[in-house]
């Protein structure tokens, strides 16, 4: 009997797609790609949420838009900058600015105060604002470690070339064909911006046992293992059993990887908090209340 090294495929197991908007302040025109109310809870884990803002247009302006300080506790923000610029400030002393190419990954963990608003520059000048921001979850037995920030950016984002001119992988955390990306993470994830050239198919073998999802930015692809093909703001999510996925794309497509490690434990979250448990909830609460995640400086972004 003849033997194959090619290995298995994993299954789709659904594209999903939202195309409601609302506005985070009054900054961020997001749809809501998954939350850990629904999809994300437990078949998306690490991963809780996904905002998808933008494109939208901002005209020029006198004062920042954004949004204003507020609590996060239990997970971490990871912000994606396509087009515009972001700044950001918290009470552990983070923060940075970040425009296209650039990646921002912010670890609330055991409490921060922070807030987000468009860079004074773009303020000014206005033009189109384009980012994605996930939220990542972590293990109970870091969710109250010292908070951090890391900035991301675009020149230290390997780039890895696909074979027969396919496309590019940016690896921002996690490895791909001898690449590390330079973010740090708690439990093993895979972050991936990858571009395929209309007309081009490229395989990626995934770890066994691991979330793995493709959102699409822009374009459209056929999926392995079906006929089915995902557009634009969708999300294709595939089984953790099996290794392969193969993408075709239909036209030029720019896609977002999200691979990791699942999290086997309970989420209990609550606006900006994601626990274990509901008592955990109830002294973020109290916590803040009390101003024991610090408070922002009144200086406003400049």
């Amino acid at each position: 009997m003849q033997t194959t090294n090619t290995p298995a495929i994993k299954q789709l197991l659904q594209v999903h797609r939202t195309d409601s908007a609302h506005w985070v302040g009054d900054g961020f025109p997001v749809r809501s790609i998954f939350d850990y109310e629904n999809l994300g809870r437990e078949a998306l884990s690490p991963f809780l949420l996904m905002d998808y803002a933008g494109p939208a247009e901002f005209k020029p302006a006198a004062e920042p838009r954004g949004v204003g300080e507020h609590p996060h506790r239990g997970f971490e923000t990871v912000t994606l900058a396509y087009q515009g610029e972001v700044e950001h400030r918290d009470s552990n002393g983070g923060g940075g600015r970040i425009g296209p190419g650039d990646v921002q990954w912010m670890t609330a963990a055991s409490g921060v105060m922070h807030e987000e608003k468009h860079s004074r520059a773009f303020t000014e000048r206005g033009g189109v604002f384009e980012m994605i921001q996930l939220w990542v979850n972590l293990p109970a037995k870091d969710k109250m470690s010292a908070p951090g920030y890391q900035t991301l950016p675009a020149g230290r984002i390997p780039p890895v070339n696909l074979p027969d001119q396919a496309g590019q992988v940016r690896v921002v955390a996690g490895e791909y064909q001898g690449a590390r990306g330079p973010a740090h993470t708690f439990t093993p994830i895979n972050l991936w911006e990858i571009s395929l050239r209309a007309g081009a198919r490229a395989n990626f073998d995934l770890p066994e046992g691991h979330t793995a999802a493709f959102f699409v930015r822009r374009g459209r692809v056929e999926l392995s293992g079906s006929r089915d093909t995902a557009g634009e703001a969708s999300l294709a999510l595939f089984s953790r059993e099996g290794r392969r996925v193969t993408l075709t794309a239909r036209e030029d497509t720019a896609l977002l990887f999200l691979g990791g490690e699942p999290i086997a434990e309970p989420v209990v979250g609550q606006g900006p908090f994601v626990m274990n448990t509901a008592g955990e909830i109830r002294q973020a609460i109290m916590d803040v209340r009390a101003g024991r995640f610090g408070r922002l400086e009144p200086a406003a972004l400049s």
